[in-house]
């Protein structure tokens, strides 16, 4: 079998929704090819459709607004179907992930892959301006400065966080428990904060 890399089964997850394993093998059965990955994932019933995509256009949009009425959230979660949407499982699961948002004021995007460019260059030269790194040889440096990259990264991502109700796993890894419980793919689309008197100059 061909060795696959993450970023390109993190390719295959986000066109899908299936899990990270189950991309890899698709991806090792196909050579890589992501296309065929996708029929191939079909094949086995993995409910992958041929558009490329596993349509997840059901859900909820849930709002919560924490004690004291300064925090807020706004936030969409997807699901296929409307009776997984209306499931306890589903909707504590929802209301988990609303409170975790409002929790950690650090949490500005879903995923490492929505950070724009720019961003990730920012978090890069700050890294290489610290000055622990100046004696450093360069090969050395470069690998520091990634992996400090990749940490605050991940820190600022929703689903790298350590679930607000169990620390043990990861908001990716309790979603994919619930998946497992409605039998449905899930993806958390998106999200809004709001902090009273924000920006206000």
């Amino acid at each position: 079998m061909v060795n696959i890399n993450a970023k390109l089964v993190q390719q295959l997850r986000q066109k899908t929704g299936v899990g990270m394993m189950d991309c890899k093998k698709a991806l090792q059965e196909t050579n890589g090819d992501v296309k065929a990955a996708i029929i191939w994932l079909r094949k086995k019933s993995f409910g992958v459709s041929v558009e490329n995509q596993r349509i997840t256009a059901e859900g909820t949009i849930s709002s919560y607004v924490h004690t004291g009425g300064k925090i807020a959230v706004l936030l969409e979660v997807n699901c296929e179907t409307d009776f997984v949407a209306k499931t306890e499982a589903f909707q504590v699961l929802v209301k988990d992930i609303a409170m975790q948002i409002a929790a950690y004021s650090n949490i500005k995007y879903v995923n490492v892959e929505d950070i724009p460019q720019e961003v990730v260059d920012k978090e890069k030269a700050i890294e290489m301006q610290r000055d622990d790194l100046a004696n450093k040889p360069d090969n050395i440096k470069e690998k520091i400065i990634k992996g400090r990259v990749d940490k605050r990264l991940k820190e600022m991502t929703l689903m790298n966080q350590p679930f607000i109700r169990n620390s043990k796993l990861s908001v990716e890894e309790q979603v994919k428990q619930t998946i497992s419980v409605v039998g449905e793919s899930i993806r958390v689309r998106r999200f809004v904060r709001f902090v009273l008197g924000e920006k206000i100059d």
